[in-house]
């Protein structure tokens, strides 16, 4: 790697210094904003914004081993920073200096790229809504004893302990909005509801059937935001009910035994069917047609994919489909910062893309990763405009003539297709018990 490190340039900045500075700025970072390091040991000898610039470098290196992204990140920091300071001298000084601050510092880094993303305002709405899928994947860490007894397995048998990750996507821009990671065991639902008080009041969730179940439902409207979920023949929707003040063919209650037994109120959703080969069935609370029509709904739900094409450039294109810590703490921060340098890279490509009226879902994620590590490597002139070259970054628009799945791929899922839900009309029992419920409702 050739870097020179000419301290008497002036102003000069390093292309990607530039590149990055709206989001990685000085003011964002202030040292008095941040817990402060433990006495003692390497965590002092890091300024926080080095800690991050050090943390996402390393997160887009192609290097094999965390000890040789770290030599490599260090070498790029001193290219990028030549007056500054050296970081840290080695693997072991940074680990501990993220135990101390990486959490905090990740916090902030999420606050700052919320602003980036909310301040660009031609990819903030899709049809006017505040739209954001959500989904989850699960991560390979090593073998470790340590990992086997925190992170467990949750995956096929023979498998090695995993990381279990859920993320909002937000469908405007194709960028991450917040993220839940935990044991593998973890339920994708709980983080969900973890995540919740994070999406602006009134955004519209966007879900597979994975998600569908009462008591989320309620927790998500009860928060003031609104869902968009498929629903499969696990789920039973009642018709005619009586409970819903407005009816229309399309009305359905989502009230289950259970909630039925403990005196919970139905939740009235509109169903909507997307035909196909395999039809979509779609319930929302959203009811009235104006303000969600059938197309835009099976639009969006289309858009969902999006948040696993995220999984496949965090794993694929990145290269970090299996973690390398031997530690369960360590292992999560290391998910953490790779989840993180996708971010960054994803916030940098749609501003760049959108000052260039770009469409940015059709970004290149594996464009934009060899441009940033060309930079990273020297190979990049000193008045280089990398966010013209960050524009640049879009899919092929070639259309394809047939199917991309792998002929023999060994991991391929097979999964059924969710089905149809159940749909029957409510019985006297229960158009009872929920007229009973509507006037005590009215009552109160």
């Amino acid at each position: 790697m050739r870097h020179s490190r000419k301290s008497g340039q002036g102003n000069y900045r390093h292309p990607l210094v530039s590149a990055l500075s709206p989001i990685l700025s000085e003011a964002a970072f202030r040292p008095e904003a941040l817990p402060a390091p433990a006495s003692g040991g390497t965590a002092r000898r890091w300024q926080p914004l080095m800690l991050v610039w050090t943390s996402l470098l390393m997160a887009w290196s192609d290097a094999c081993s965390l000890g040789e992204r770290f030599t490599e990140a260090r070498a790029v920091m001193a290219a990028l920073f030549p007056s500054r300071p050296r970081v840290g001298k080695t693997y072991q000084g940074w680990v501990k200096a993220l135990a101390v601050s990486g959490s905090a510092l990740l916090d902030r880094l999420a606050e700052v790229l919320r602003e980036q993303m909310r301040s660009m305002a031609s990819c903030w709405t899709v049809f006017g809504i505040e739209a954001f899928a959500v989904d989850g994947s699960r991560v390979e860490c090593p073998r470790t004893e340590a990992n086997q007894a925190v992170l467990k397995r949750a995956g096929r048998k023979k498998t090695g302990p995993q990381l279990s990750l859920t993320t909002l996507y937000h469908l405007g821009s194709g960028c991450p909005w917040d993220y839940r990671i935990g044991p593998g065991t973890d339920s994708e639902r709980t983080h969900l509801r973890a995540m919740l008080a994070t999406l602006p009041p009134g955004a519209t969730i966007v879900a597979d059937a994975g998600f569908i179940g009462y008591e989320l439902l309620k927790d998500i409207l009860a928060s003031g935001r609104h869902i968009l979920f498929r629903v499969g023949s696990n789920v039973t929707l009642l018709k005619e009910l009586g409970y819903a003040r407005v009816v229309e063919d399309s009305t359905v209650c989502l009230w289950p035994d259970q909630a039925q037994k403990r005196n919970q109120l139905p939740l009235v959703l509109r169903l909507m069917v997307v035909p196909g080969a395999h039809p979509v069935y779609l319930v929302t609370d959203v009811l009235s047609e104006t303000a969600l029509s059938f197309e835009q709904a099976g639009a969006l739900y289309r858009r969902r994919w999006g948040v696993e094409v995220f999984y496949r450039s965090l794993k694929q294109t990145l290269g970090r489909r299996k973690m390398r810590c031997g530690a369960p703490d360590n292992v999560r921060m290391e998910l953490a910062w790779s989840l993180a340098g996708l971010w960054v890279l994803s916030v940098m490509v749609v501003e760049a893309t959108t000052a260039e009226d770009r469409e940015p879902g059709k970004v290149s994620i594996a464009q934009a990763r060899d441009v940033i590590r060309r930079a990273m490597g020297g190979h990049c002139r000193a008045n280089v405009n990398l966010r013209r070259q960050l524009a640049a970054a879009v899919q092929d628009r070639y259309v394809r003539t047939r199917s991309k799945a792998a002929r023999d791929w060994p991991h391929k899922k097979n999964d059924r297709p969710a089905g149809a839900p159940k749909i029957r009309s409510a019985n006297a029992k229960e158009t009872q018990r929920a007229k009973k419920l509507s006037e005590k409702t009215v009552a109160a």
